[in-house]
């Protein structure tokens, strides 16, 4: 497994057989509560994925999307399926979102039901590798030869708990009128996306137009353009998944840098940066420092630091409340997880700080002690 695997989940078996076409050297893993887990090599590179089945619903693909993020700590989290076309988009073309609703949230009045949804934006940086990705075409070749290259779209997706196969239903028209932004229809990227926000980790989403939702969905037409539509998902997502897993092996984590007496973080490097004839670049950078946390009470210590630090980000908007409580979460089972010890003991503090790493990325000071506190958790006996 890489450092920071990526994890690709979908619903029916016809979208896990897409992506699992694309695999070789597959392994299976058991997680203890029975579900299996599937990893394997991306055909043509040696980038690792994870393959996950969540069944349909928003409330089961977030389940088992924290299950995944527990069980793999993954870098990102990418869901792959088919979808109902809101609009009159081409069938199998591809929907990469940039913004997940949730529109199921609503009041009820007497003078009808009005919205109140949740939503989740794409992460910048995976929406820019996204977009590379599509504007090269080099997705493409992950589909058969004889198959037409589908085009990509970026734009909103609508996930609720409806089968739509109507245009002319109350619930079709009321969610045309509330999110006519929306590309398509589905139902499990609400719960994937709130899985990931809560526990840092970035969420993309790639839907293929199996139908258009507007009365002609049937068996026989699923039977046509199911297989086709979760194909071309699939190949986008399996390329998504290389290119972030070689971008993953491109940094240099705090726990893969050699340190020796005092280190001090002094910058977090997110472009090139040239420190005393090293090359640096997308990595962050240690260097001259205080001593490191050498024991698991110290860590505790540093660790109620960081809360404070929280705390302090909180009030003045760097972070927002969900994200806050999500990481004294992570910062809670960090420090169960050093008192009671163990053998897994580091591990679930690395993984702990992981996600925390991930909710705390754009609050520079914090993201940059959480990166020393790592390597003094990976140091820990």
């Amino acid at each position: 497994m890489t450092r920071d695997p990526v994890v690709i989940l979908s619903a029916l078996n016809v979208e896990y057989d897409a992506l699992r076409h694309h695999l070789t050297d597959i392994e299976t893993d058991h997680h203890p509560r029975g579900t299996r887990f599937e990893i394997g090599t991306v055909r043509g590179t040696s980038d690792r994925v994870v393959l996950g089945l969540v069944g349909t619903g928003n409330n089961s693909a977030a389940v088992l999307a924290e299950r995944a993020i527990q069980h793999f700590s993954p870098g990102v989290l990418l869901f792959s399926g088919v979808a109902g076309a809101v609009w009159d988009l081409p069938l199998g073309d591809v929907v990469v979102a940039t913004r997940v609703y949730a529109y199921h949230g609503a009041t009820s009045e007497d003078d009808g039901t009005k919205a109140r949804p949740r939503s989740w934006e794409i992460p910048h940086e995976l929406h820019q590798i996204a977009t590379h990705i599509a504007r090269s075409g080099s997705w493409t070749s992950r589909l058969p030869l004889s198959a037409p290259k589908p085009t990509v779209h970026f734009g909103p997706i609508a996930a609720g708990e409806v089968v739509h196969n109507s245009r002319v239903s109350y619930d079709a028209i009321w969610v045309r009128e509330h999110f006519n932004d929306a590309y398509a229809f589905e139902m499990e990227g609400a719960g994937v996306a709130q899985a990931g926000h809560l526990s840092g980790v970035s969420v993309g989403v790639v839907r293929g137009l199996s139908d258009r939702a507007d009365g002609s969905k049937g068996s026989t037409n699923d039977r046509r353009w199911q297989p086709r539509a979760a194909g071309a998902a699939a190949a986008f997502a399996v390329q998504l998944a290389s290119e972030l897993s070689e971008r993953s092996r491109s940094v240099t984590t705090p726990s893969e840098i050699p340190h020796q007496g005092k280190l001090k973080v002094t910058n977090v490097a997110h472009g090139p940066a040239g420190i005393q004839g090293v090359h640096i670049d997308r990595s962050v950078v240690i260097q001259n420092t205080p001593q490191l946390p050498q024991s698991a009470s110290d860590l505790v210590a540093e660790l109620r630091s960081l809360r404070a630090q929280l705390d302090n980000a909180r009030a003045t908007g760097a972070i927002d409340t969900d994200t806050l409580q999500a990481a004294h979460a992570e910062i809670d089972q960090a420090e169960s997880a050093l008192s009671a010890g163990g053998p897994d003991a580091k591990s679930r503090v690395v993984m702990s700080l992981k996600r925390l790493r991930g909710l705390a990325i754009d609050v520079v000071d914090v993201a940059a002690n959480v990166a020393v506190l790592l390597t003094a958790a990976g140091a820990l006996p």
